[in-house]
């Protein structure tokens, strides 16, 4: 199973949980796609997640964007779990305090409060220094406009790594790539 998990705001809809799903469906392997929409509540999300993982039949691969990126490390320290993390946020308790606020997610339209006690949701989940680096598969474009590169880069340090010029924040290179991550 390839267990793909969405950003800040996101769903299943979108771009890169799509094209990992349309990619997998063309090598007749549709069944291997997996995307839970998530709640915004972090402890609820890694719970959603959980469940998937521990339900699966066939052995998972994470595959985390942005925020999703930060659960993947999660997730993939705690059930020993290889993880390829895409322009991932690092400690996102503290990318996300300008985000304190209300919020809409971009694909339901469901507006919430984004409050101080998910920042310490985050904070509580974060570690040191990822677990088990050999598991893990730094992927990051330098033209990402909503996270510094560069903190994953440093963050990750022991981890592969895949760092290329350009892009952006969405990782337009997402689809050329999706034979390598599978692979990893």
């Amino acid at each position: 199973m390839l267990l793909y998990i969405h950003g800040f705001n996101s769903t299943s809809g979108s771009g890169k949980a799509q094209e990992l799903k349309k990619w997998l469906e063309a090598q007749e392997r549709g069944s291997e796609w997996a995307c839970p929409d998530l709640p915004h509540q972090p402890a609820a999300a890694i719970a959603d997640l959980s469940r998937v993982i521990e339900s699966a039949k066939t052995p998972v691969k994470l595959i985390g964007s942005s925020l999703g990126g930060f659960y993947a490390t999660v997730l993939a320290a705690r059930y020993g779990l290889r993880a390829v993390l895409i322009n991932p946020a690092v400690r996102p308790q503290l990318l996300l305090r300008e985000a304190l606020g209300p919020q809409k997610n971009w694909h339901t339209g469901e507006e919430y409060d984004f409050t101080q006690s998910h920042l310490n949701a985050l904070a509580a989940m974060d570690e040191p220094v990822p677990a088990q680096p050999t598991n893990l598969l730094l992927m990051v474009e330098t033209g990402d406009e909503v996270l510094d590169f560069k903190d994953a880069v440093a963050y990750y340090r022991d981890c592969h790594q895949i760092v290329l010029q350009g892009g952006d924040h969405g990782f337009s290179r997402f689809s050329d790539l999706l034979p390598f991550i599978d692979a990893f």
